[in-house]
């Protein structure tokens, strides 16, 4: 009872300050704070409130959350047990799952002979350039690295 009353004096204050606004003609935003007002009286007349304040008051619904969390924290703690029994399994550690990423398989290994052709590029078109680009510092180096790897891809 008192939640309706709630809802109620809420959506009166809504639509006032629905009709301020509209009064000084932005009609738009009146509009659209009259929308927000009249959900409260919406929720009163479908029978939310009442369901929710039933709900919030009732120790067996509490007590059903209660079951519902219980059975929650049992779905996440197999899921993890199993992870951890597949992460280790008897290959030696080894992710039998496929999704799983272990250092040194994929990203490293490609990119790894990549770089040290770059790197061997980039040195021996240092040696045949002028000797004014080749006095650059050391972070020159990373820069003929790059333009070396773009080269060999015809960018």
């Amino acid at each position: 009872m008192i939640a309706e009353t709630v809802c109620s004096a809420v959506s009166a204050a809504g639509l006032g300050i629905a009709v301020v606004t509209a009064y000084r003609r932005r009609f738009l935003a009146a509009a659209r704070i009259a929308a927000y007002s009249l959900v409260p009286v919406g929720l009163v007349m479908t029978g939310v409130v009442g369901w929710l304040s039933d709900t919030a008051f009732s120790p067996t619904a509490w007590a059903g959350f209660g079951v519902l969390a219980g059975a929650w924290l049992l779905f996440a703690t197999t899921r993890a047990v199993e992870r951890r029994r597949t992460g280790a399994g008897a290959d030696g550690g080894a992710a039998t799952d496929t999704g799983s990423i272990r250092p040194g398989t994929t990203a490293p290994a490609s990119s790894t002979p990549a770089l040290r052709q770059g790197q061997g590029q980039g040195k021996g078109q240092m040696q045949g350039q002028p000797q004014s680009q080749g006095k650059r510092p050391a972070s020159g180096d990373d820069f003929s690295d790059i333009e070396a790897i773009l080269k060999k891809h015809g960018i």
